[in-house]
């Protein structure tokens, strides 16, 4: 049973999604969409993005030196461990900034307040970090290159390693890292423009769910032949944009960071809507559909329903924010916690 009772949200969809029934082969035309996407210098962070717990934390620790700025810093701490304050590596590097315990002795410092320098308390850690990225930057400096990438590559595999390979080294776990939190940069970052233009793949992705209206949900289903073709909410916004060329993460909370965060004014077809239990904390979010216009989208919602129109508001759990998938998005999973043999051999932090 479709929830939307609104009669001027169906005679939206209607006009939307006219063009699928009319013919197959949709154009950016028919949905007004053009084809390009906004690289903005942005230092502010997107309100939603961070647990509101750190968000002062980093906002204060980015104006450490001038190369870092909030939503990189942000990025950094979600790559290294989905902000979890409690990780721990199996190389045993602890905390948010995942510092190993020989280097957390040098960068150390109790800024809490409370004397004591805790690695798993992000009071501490948050700023420790802040002042490595700085310090590494300054020794980094007369390197080739990126600047921004010579320092987070020198976080990751040791400044030694840098100048050696007078540049980023050629480890594929630190180039993954570098590229990882450059592109995620600007998933933390509020924008500085207010035009930020849609990609043509949104165009195909809703195609995709539309085709699949009415196919029951399954928990953790992908829509495999072995799944009969069916999903949960994660699992079709995922085969949705890859049907366009897009790979996005697996769950509804990663896909969260897969691009520009977007005002609610701004919404336009093929945005990604998410919702979320506590809409201050984005690790709390458990469902994630596809915009179609007219307040509504098309999402795969729970066991015992199909995949349908839904209004985007009044849908619990509640409506947290959207995002404007990128062309190209971070590799994935993104938390490099669980470090991999050839990181640890040459880790510095």
């Amino acid at each position: 049973m479709l929830r939307l009772t609104n009669k001027w949200i169906w005679v939206a969809i209607a006009a939307l999604l006219a063009p699928f029934v009319i013919v197959a082969g949709v154009t950016v035309l028919a949905l007004g969409i053009t084809d390009s996407e906004t690289v903005q210098v942005q230092e502010s962070l997107e309100p939603g993005t961070v647990p509101t717990a750190y968000v002062a934390l980093i906002e204060k620790a980015a104006t450490t030196c001038s190369i870092l700025s909030a939503p990189l810093l942000a990025a950094q701490f979600y790559q290294e461990s989905g902000f979890d304050p409690n990780a721990v590596s199996d190389t045993g590097a602890e905390g948010i900034a995942q510092f190993e315990p020989y280097t957390w002795t040098t960068w150390a410092s109790p800024n809490d307040g409370d004397g004591k320098e805790n690695p798993f308390n992000p009071a501490d850690e948050i700023p420790a970090a802040a002042r490595f990225d700085c310090a590494l930057a300054s020794q980094l400096s007369k390197v080739p290159g990126d600047a921004v990438g010579n320092m987070l590559a020198g976080y990751n595999a040791g400044a030694g390693a840098v100048i050696s390979a007078n540049g980023i080294p050629h480890i594929s776990q630190t180039e993954n890292y570098v590229k990882n939190i450059e592109a995620l940069e600007k998933s933390f970052a509020k924008p500085t423009t207010t035009t930020i233009s849609a990609s043509s793949v949104a165009v195909q992705a809703i195609k995709f769910a539309y085709e699949r209206l009415g196919t029951p949900y399954l928990y953790g289903g992908t829509g495999t032949a072995a799944e009969n073709g069916e999903f949960d909410c994660s699992g079709l916004t995922q085969a949705a944009y890859a049907s366009a060329g897009v790979t996005l993460p697996r769950v509804a909370a990663e896909q969260w960071y897969a691009g520009v965060h977007i005002p609610r004014s701004q919404l336009e077809p093929g945005d990604l809507v998410f919702f979320a239990t506590n809409v201050n904390d984005p690790s709390t979010i458990e469902h994630v559909g596809i915009y179609v216009g007219g307040g509504a989208m098309i999402d795969s919602p729970h066991t015992g329903s199909v995949i349908r129109f839904d209004a985007i508001d009044g849908f619990n759990p509640t409506y947290i924010g959207a995002v404007r998938p990128y062309s190209t998005v971070p590799s994935w999973p993104v938390a490099t916690g669980v470090a991999s043999a050839t990181a640890s051999a040459t880790a510095s932090k």
